[in-house]
Protein backbone atom coordinates (compact mmCIF):
# COMPACT_ATOMS: atom_id res chain seq x y z
CA UNK A 1 0.00 0.00 0.00
CA UNK A 2 2.90 2.34 0.71
CA UNK A 3 4.17 1.91 -2.85
CA UNK A 4 0.63 2.38 -4.19
CA UNK A 5 0.29 5.58 -2.20
CA UNK A 6 3.56 6.94 -3.52
CA UNK A 7 2.77 6.01 -7.13
CA UNK A 8 -0.83 7.30 -7.13
CA UNK A 9 -0.40 11.07 -7.14
CA UNK A 10 -3.95 11.94 -8.18
CA UNK A 11 -5.92 12.58 -4.98
CA UNK A 12 -9.23 11.64 -6.60
CA UNK A 13 -7.85 8.24 -7.65
CA UNK A 14 -6.51 7.73 -4.14
CA UNK A 15 -9.95 8.47 -2.67
CA UNK A 16 -11.52 5.88 -4.98
CA UNK A 17 -8.87 3.16 -4.58
CA UNK A 18 -7.97 3.27 -0.86
CA UNK A 19 -11.44 2.47 0.56
CA UNK A 20 -11.60 -0.63 -1.64
CA UNK A 21 -8.04 -1.93 -1.53
CA UNK A 22 -7.13 -0.68 1.97
CA UNK A 23 -9.32 -3.00 4.05
CA UNK A 24 -8.31 -6.04 2.00
CA UNK A 25 -4.64 -5.19 2.38
CA UNK A 26 -5.17 -4.37 6.07
CA UNK A 27 -6.47 -7.85 6.83
CA UNK A 28 -3.63 -9.36 4.78
CA UNK A 29 -1.18 -7.24 6.79
CA UNK A 30 -2.72 -8.32 10.09
CA UNK A 31 -2.63 -12.02 9.15
CA UNK A 32 1.00 -11.83 8.02
CA UNK A 33 1.97 -10.02 11.23
CA UNK A 34 0.34 -12.78 13.28
CA UNK A 35 2.22 -15.39 11.22
CA UNK A 36 5.48 -13.45 11.71
CA UNK A 37 4.94 -13.32 15.47
CA UNK A 38 3.89 -16.97 15.73
CA UNK A 39 6.78 -18.33 13.68
CA UNK A 40 9.18 -16.04 15.52
CA UNK A 41 8.05 -17.38 18.87
CA UNK A 42 8.25 -20.98 17.63
CA UNK A 43 11.76 -20.49 16.24
CA UNK A 44 12.82 -18.56 19.33
CA UNK A 45 11.71 -21.38 21.59
CA UNK A 46 13.05 -24.23 19.41
CA UNK A 47 16.50 -22.66 18.98
CA UNK A 48 16.64 -21.09 22.48
CA UNK A 49 17.07 -17.67 20.87
CA UNK A 50 15.22 -15.78 23.57
CA UNK A 51 17.76 -16.93 26.16
CA UNK A 52 20.53 -15.58 23.95
CA UNK A 53 19.05 -12.08 24.20
CA UNK A 54 20.49 -11.85 27.71
CA UNK A 55 24.02 -12.92 26.77
CA UNK A 56 26.89 -10.59 26.04
CA UNK A 57 25.82 -8.24 23.23
CA UNK A 58 29.21 -8.69 21.55
CA UNK A 59 28.08 -12.19 20.55
CA UNK A 60 26.63 -11.80 17.02
CA UNK A 61 23.58 -14.02 17.56
CA UNK A 62 22.66 -12.26 20.80
CA UNK A 63 22.98 -8.87 19.17
CA UNK A 64 20.94 -9.88 16.10
CA UNK A 65 18.14 -11.55 18.10
CA UNK A 66 17.81 -8.58 20.45
CA UNK A 67 17.65 -6.10 17.59
CA UNK A 68 15.15 -8.18 15.63
CA UNK A 69 12.85 -8.66 18.64
CA UNK A 70 12.97 -4.93 19.34
CA UNK A 71 12.18 -4.07 15.72
CA UNK A 72 9.31 -6.58 15.59
CA UNK A 73 7.88 -5.12 18.81
CA UNK A 74 8.01 -1.60 17.35
CA UNK A 75 6.56 -2.92 14.09
CA UNK A 76 3.65 -4.48 15.97
CA UNK A 77 2.83 -1.24 17.80
CA UNK A 78 3.11 0.85 14.62
CA UNK A 79 0.93 -1.64 12.72
CA UNK A 80 -1.72 -1.47 15.45
CA UNK A 81 -1.72 2.34 15.27
CA UNK A 82 -1.98 2.27 11.49
CA UNK A 83 -4.72 -0.38 11.55
CA UNK A 84 -6.83 1.59 14.04
CA UNK A 85 -6.49 4.89 12.18
CA UNK A 86 -7.17 3.28 8.80
CA UNK A 87 -10.32 1.46 9.87
CA UNK A 88 -11.76 4.36 11.83
CA UNK A 89 -11.32 6.70 8.87
CA UNK A 90 -12.00 4.42 5.90
CA UNK A 91 -15.43 5.90 5.19
CA UNK A 92 -14.65 9.58 5.89
CA UNK A 93 -12.00 12.24 5.30
CA UNK A 94 -9.14 12.17 7.75
CA UNK A 95 -8.11 15.01 10.00
CA UNK A 96 -4.59 16.38 9.58
CA UNK A 97 -3.41 14.37 12.59
CA UNK A 98 -5.00 11.16 11.31
CA UNK A 99 -3.49 11.73 7.87
CA UNK A 100 -0.04 12.29 9.38
CA UNK A 101 -0.35 9.20 11.60
CA UNK A 102 -1.53 7.07 8.69
CA UNK A 103 1.21 8.13 6.30
CA UNK A 104 4.01 8.10 8.87
CA UNK A 105 3.01 4.68 10.20
CA UNK A 106 2.71 3.30 6.66
CA UNK A 107 6.21 4.48 5.77
CA UNK A 108 7.61 3.21 9.08
CA UNK A 109 6.00 -0.22 8.56
CA UNK A 110 7.63 -0.41 5.13
CA UNK A 111 11.08 0.52 6.50
CA UNK A 112 10.84 -1.70 9.59
CA UNK A 113 9.94 -4.69 7.43
CA UNK A 114 13.19 -4.21 5.53
CA UNK A 115 15.10 -4.32 8.83
CA UNK A 116 13.18 -7.41 9.96
CA UNK A 117 14.20 -9.15 6.73
CA UNK A 118 17.80 -8.01 7.21
CA UNK A 119 18.04 -9.50 10.69
CA UNK A 120 16.28 -12.67 9.50
CA UNK A 121 19.05 -13.05 6.92
CA UNK A 122 21.72 -12.27 9.52
CA UNK A 123 20.31 -14.87 11.92
CA UNK A 124 19.99 -17.45 9.14
CA UNK A 125 23.65 -16.90 8.31
CA UNK A 126 24.68 -17.35 11.94
CA UNK A 127 22.52 -20.38 12.63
Amino acid sequence: MFVLGVSLRDKEKQRRVYPIVGPIFGWFELITLIILLATGVILGINFHLFHMMFYDMSVPVSNAVTKKVLIVAILTVVTAIHFIVAYRTNDRDRTATEQMLSRASSMLIFILNLFVMHYAIVLRGIL
